[in-house]
């Protein structure tokens, strides 16, 4: 497989937006080894513990990284850094956990829309730009775990369009669901540039970034914690390595052949437990992980008292289902982590971070 734009010296450069989190600073790391000049957008270069992976970077990977700040609300923010480049990793995007958003349209769907309107407005005043890859999420296949049993067979595949979130219901994955949509029809209305699509599950692993805000970095934090010492609820994740969602990236854009949409997770979903006994096998004495399953009764009970509608346990709790990844597998070449190792590497670096925040504290 050819690398992007070997046509000439300027062909190999690249930019990353959001390259200070979590899956961006992953994507931006694996480009310059891979011998890229990168360009990468944060929202302050001024924020020293966000940036200072990407200026160990640059000590690493002399002349190969820029650093632009950017904001995606404001219109012609990217349009310096997408300058000169042939490929867009559009990646930014805020993530939040849902007891964390006060307003849905302006926390999460303002940003994820209007940073993707900005940014595709400067890949249209960029003619250099061929490949825009965008990191969309699963969210955007479907709204909530129960939307999956009325598809074919029961499994999640690219097909699927999420139809049932709305602002006020996940704003999150509507967001996602949105900017995928506007991205896709400013492709099909041109034909100077592709687009394709990144659709990881829960992603987990190792952070290269000990300020990440990102909410899946947090998703487990009661889990590890021991909130669910007595009992492990009975919810089961779509996961994906962060390591092979850049990998995933960087194939979509060497690949001239990737097109449309690609799922990225592992084929099954992994419960709370299983992610427990996962992690014992290298903690087996951490009693904050639970050892046993917690009955469902108790969970539509209590569920309420920590920010759990009657309405997401009904769509949520027990369901399981199979995703199809064979399109990433056969068209990206991913060969995916098994998920106890991705599991163990992000339970490490979660320890490592907690560590090194009660040293500052």
């Amino acid at each position: 497989m050819s690398r992007v734009g070997e046509r000439g010296d300027g062909d190999r450069t690249v930019v990353v937006t959001g390259g200070s989190g979590f899956v961006g600073s992953h994507l931006v790391r694996r480009l310059l080894e891979r011998g890229y000049r990168v360009h990468t957008t944060v929202r302050r270069i001024a924020h020293r513990v966000k940036v200072r992976p990407l200026w160990e970077m640059q000590e690493a990977f002399p002349g190969q990284l820029t650093l632009f700040e950017a904001d995606l609300l404001q219109e012609g923010s990217f349009d310096e850094a997408v300058r000169g480049c042939t490929v867009v990793f559009h990646v930014a995007s805020p993530f939040l956990m849902p007891e964390k958003i006060a307003d849905g349209r302006r926390d999460v769907v303002e940003p994820a829309v209007l940073g993707t309107r900005n940014l595709l407005a400067a890949v249209e005043r960029t003619p250099s730009v061929h490949t825009l890859v965008l990191t969309s999420t699963v969210g955007a296949v479907f709204g909530d775990y129960a939307d999956v049993l009325e598809m074919d067979g029961q499994v999640l595949s690219e097909k699927y369009v999420n139809t049932t979130s709305t602002v006020e219901n996940n704003p999150y994955h509507y967001a996602k669901t949105v900017a995928e949509r506007i991205a896709r029809e400013a492709e099909l209305a041109q034909d100077r540039w592709r687009m394709v699509s990144v659709n990881p599950g829960l992603v987990l692993g190792p952070s290269l970034t000990p300020a990440s805000e990102s909410g899946s970095l947090f998703l487990l934090d009661e889990l590890f914690k021991g909130y669910f010492c007595y009992g492990a609820p009975d919810f089961s994740f779509t996961t994906a390595d962060v390591r092979d969602v850049a990998d995933a990236h960087i194939a979509a854009a060497e690949n001239p052949a990737a097109k449309g949409r690609y799922i990225v997770a592992a084929e099954t979903m992994t419960s709370f437990l299983e992610m427990s006994r996962v992690i014992r096998t290298r903690h087996p004495r951490d009693p904050r992980l639970p050892r046993t399953a917690l009955p469902h009764w108790p969970v539509r009970v209590l569920g309420p008292a920590f920010g759990l509608t009657q309405d997401y346990i009904g769509k949520h709790l027990g369901i399981r289902f199979r995703v199809d990844n064979s399109r990433s597998v056969r068209e990206l070449g991913l060969s995916y982590r098994p998920v106890e190792e991705t599991l163990l590497d992000h339970y490490e670096s979660w320890r490592g971070r907690s560590h090194a925040g009660r040293i500052t504290r």
